[in-house]
């Protein structure tokens, strides 16, 4: 499989280097000259122009800010051969995947996010085993599921990830609470120390509990800010709930009702306790390769909704069979 990565920051320059390392004839474009340049030092193939990047390829994954998204994937649609399967890496969906609609391009272009990063940004804080173990969504359409088998194939069996299919609009209601909104919780409580008169005496005595809190508060300040724009109604009904919850705790604290306040911290420990470790069990789900589209979407869809990921794709004797791992209740 020949592929290409479009826009080689940190996720998309993961995904480059990983790709190269597991041997793949892979091959990077960025906008930035001295990124350029950086990858060549490290030993991977770069093109100068976008359109020698992805000429010829079978597979191109599509990075860069949200905003320039939509204008990459039709560049690189046009550039690319109608057989070419086309995936980005942005952390919002919806609102891709209605423009490829528009586009026609929902046969060959799915939705992707792999949920992993960090603090950081650029190629040079990229790591080939980043996504090792890591969510990634995809987001299947029922005129796109050869490319979707593929792409699964290949995030699960060459990148290592948990292949986690979701309806678009689902996967930006969740991440608004699993991701976006804690970049605000994190960026308030950073920004109020920085604005705080004992600001050096609270980043002192900063334990873990500030530390964790606030260490995606050090994320470009660009990226966060496009995120959050880009998933902007998911993340204000997402901040609702999460501020009803917080004054719940705020008047269980003015009243002193330590009962209140006792039960409230036990039903968010019971969460933290699951995220730390829940069980799953594995089942194979055949579907014929011609056969009904929307069933196949539609459990798709609903495993990832259930919490669920795929761990494999075979596609042999007319039948594409699932590896998927549901979570086990309790």
């Amino acid at each position: 499989m020949r592929a290409a990565v479009v826009g080689t920051g940190l996720i998309g320059g993961s995904v480059l280097l990983r790709l190269h390392a597991a041997g793949l004839d892979v091959t990077g474009w960025d906008p930035d000259d001295a990124t350029r340049r950086q990858a060549r030092l490290a030993g991977v193939p770069t093109a100068d122009r976008l359109a020698d990047a992805v000429a010829d390829r079978d597979v191109v994954f599509l990075g860069g800010p949200l905003p320039t998204l939509p204008a990459t994937l039709v560049e690189v649609a046009a550039a690319t051969e109608p057989g070419c399967l086309l995936t980005d890496v942005g952390s919002t969906k919806a609102e891709l995947a209605a423009f490829a609609a528009t586009r026609g391009l929902t046969h060959r272009f799915v939705p992707g996010h792999p949920m992993a990063g960090t603090d950081r940004a650029g190629l040079g804080a990229a790591r080939p085993e980043l996504f090792a173990g890591a969510a990634w969504v995809l987001c299947p359409a029922p005129d796109g599921l050869v490319a979707f088998r593929r792409l699964a194939a290949l995030v699960t069996e060459v990148i290592g990830a948990r292949v986690v299919p979701m309806a678009a609009d689902r996967h930006d209601a969740v991440v608004a609470l699993s991701s976006h909104v804690p970049h605000l919780l994190a960026g308030a409580l950073a920004g109020t120390a920085q604005r705080s008169p004992l600001r050096d005496a609270v980043l002192t005595l900063a334990a873990g509990s500030f530390r964790d809190g606030t260490r995606v508060a050090g994320t470009p300040a660009p990226r966060t800010a496009n995120m959050l724009r880009g998933n902007r109604d998911q993340v204000l009904a997402a901040l609702t709930e999460v501020t009803a919850y917080l004054d719940e705790l705020t008047e269980a604290l003015r009243a002193g009702d330590g009962d209140t306040l006792t039960a409230r911290y036990a039903e968010a420990g019971d969460a933290r306790v699951a995220l730390a470790g829940r069980p799953y069990q594995p089942t194979v789900r055949p579907f014929p390769v011609d056969g009904a589209a929307a069933d196949e979407v539609a459990w798709l869809t609903g495993l990832g909704a259930a919490g669920g990921h795929l761990s494999g794709c075979r596609v042999a004797d007319e039948v594409v069979s699932y590896t998927a791992q549901l979570p086990q209740a309790g």
